[in-house]
C-alpha cells in the first residue's frame, strides 16, 4: 500500500481528501500546516506528498525547499494544491522543483489521476543517489528512437499546463527546469533589449518542442515565452530530459537536427532584418507566421501588429504602413485588429 502525506490547513478539505484516498487503498498521513508536514515527511518518508501553497507558519514553497534540501526526502514526488487561476503561484512552485499540481476545487478523478501518474513516473524513472549528489535513472521501458517517440513520452508522462492568451509561460532569467511540447495553441519567445524593445526570436505551434537551454549546465532561460493564444503544454523536467538522452542515443541526432533547423531559421530572420526592404520584411514576416502556424489563404491571422513588427525588426508604425500598401494592392484584407492573406503567392514575391 502506497503512503500519501497530505499537508492542508483547511480541515474540511483535509478530511474529505483523506477519505477519498483511503477509500482508494492509500495509507494517508495528514498535517495541518507546513511545519508539521515537514516533520511528518522526514519521519514517515511517504511515497508522495500533496501540499497546499498558502498555509500559516510555513507555506508550501518553504515546505518544498526544506524537503528538497534533505537527502532522504528530496526525491519524493511533490504535488502542489493550488486555487484555480493562480497561474503565477503554480509557475513559481514548478520552478522550485515540484512534480505536479492540482487546482482546487478538484474532482476525485483529477486527484487520483495525478497521484497515479506521479507514482507511475517515480517507478519508471526511479532515482537513486550515489556519491552524495550524482543522480542516475532507470531507462524508460520503451526505447525512444525518434522525435515522434519523444513526443509520445511527453504526452504520456509530462505535466499538463494550461495558459490563457498573453500569459507568460516563463521569463528570461527564470530557472530552466522544463522542456515543453505544445499540445494546443501557439507560443512566441522574445528578448528585450536595453532600450526596452522586444525582439521575437521564435514562434512555435502545436506539436513543437521549446524551452531548450543547456543539456550540460543549469542555466536560466535566455528569453521569455508567452502564449499567443490559449494553449495546453506538456512539460518534463530538464533532469528527466537529460536522462532520456543518456539512455536513448538514437533520438539525440534528431534533437541536434531540430536545433540546427531552429538556428538556421533565426539566421534567416537576422539577415532579413539587416538587408531586406521594409515591404520585403513585412511580407516575409506575414508569410513566415502564416506557414509556421499552418494558416491558409483567407484565414484570419490573430496576432498583434506589434508582435509581427518585432519579428520583422521594424517599428510598428512602419509595419502598419506596409500593411496598408498590401491592403490597397488586394494582397490582404483587414478585419479590425486582425487581417487575412488573400494572395499568399503574391506576398511571397514582394521585393
Amino acid at each position: 500500500m502506497k503512503t500519501v502525506l497530505l499537508i492542508e490547513d483547511d480541515l474540511a478539505l483535509r478530511e474529505n481528501t483523506s477519505e477519498i484516498l483511503e477509500l482508494s487503498n492509500y495509507e494517508v498521513i495528514t498535517a495541518s500546516n507546513g511545519l508539521i508536514g515537514v516533520s511528518q515527511a522526514e519521519k514517515f518518508l511517504p511515497d508522495i506528498i500533496l501540499c497546499d501553497i498558502m498555509m500559516p507558519k510555513l507555506d508550501g514553497y518553504k515546505v518544498l525547499e526544506k524537503l528538497s534540501n534533505n537527502k532522504n526526502t528530496k526525491y519524493i514526488p511533490f504535488v502542489f494544491l493550488s486555487v484555480k487561476g493562480q497561474v503565477q503561484d503554480i509557475r513559481k512552485g514548478m520552478n522550485l522543483g515540484a512534480d505536479d499540481y492540482i487546482t482546487k476545487p478538484f474532482t476525485e478523478e483529477d486527484l487520483l489521476s495525478v497521484i497515479e501518474k506521479r507514482l507511475a513516473k517515480a517507478s519508471v524513472l526511479h532515482e537513486s543517489v550515489t556519491d552524495g549528489n550524482t543522480i542516475t535513472a532507470e531507462p524508460y521501458d520503451e526505447e525512444i528512437k525518434t522525435l515522434n517517440d519523444l513526443k509520445n513520452y511527453f504526452d504520456d508522462y509530462g505535466i499538463l499546463f494550461e495558459f490563457n492568451k498573453n500569459d507568460i509561460i516563463y521569463r528570461q532569467g527564470d530557472h530552466s527546469n522544463f522542456i515543453y511540447l505544445i499540445n494546443e495553441g501557439a507560443v512566441k519567445c522574445y528578448q528585450i533589449d536595453e532600450q526596452g524593445k522586444e525582439l521575437i526570436t521564435a514562434l512555435y505551434k502545436e506539436d513543437d518542442l521549446f524551452g531548450f537551454t543547456s543539456f550540460i549546465h543549469n542555466v536560466p532561460y535566455k528569453e521569455t515565452a508567452t502564449a499567443i493564444e490559449d494553449i495546453k503544454l506538456f512539460a518534463i523536467s530538464i533532469i528527466e530530459f537529460k536522462n532520456i538522452l543518456n539512455n536513448n542515443h538514437k533520438v539525440v541526432l534528431e534533437i541536434i537536427e531540430l536545433l540546427a533547423d531552429n538556428l538556421s531559421t533565426l539566421k534567416e530572420q537576422l539577415l532579413q532584418m539587416a538587408y531586406s526592404s521594409v515591404n520585403k520584411k513585412t511580407a516575409a514576416t506575414i508569410v513566415r507566421f502564416a506557414e509556421k502556424l499552418n494558416h491558409k489563404p483567407g484565414e484570419t491571422i490573430k496576432i498583434s501588429r506589434s508582435d509581427l513588427a518585432s519579428v520583422a525588426g521594424i517599428a510598428p508604425e512602419t509595419f502598419i504602413r506596409a500593411l496598408t500598401i498590401f491592403k490597397n494592392s488586394g494582397i490582404i484584407k483587414t478585419d479590425g485588429k486582425n487581417f487575412k492573406v488573400v494572395d499568399l503567392e503574391k506576398l511571397k514575391k514582394i521585393k
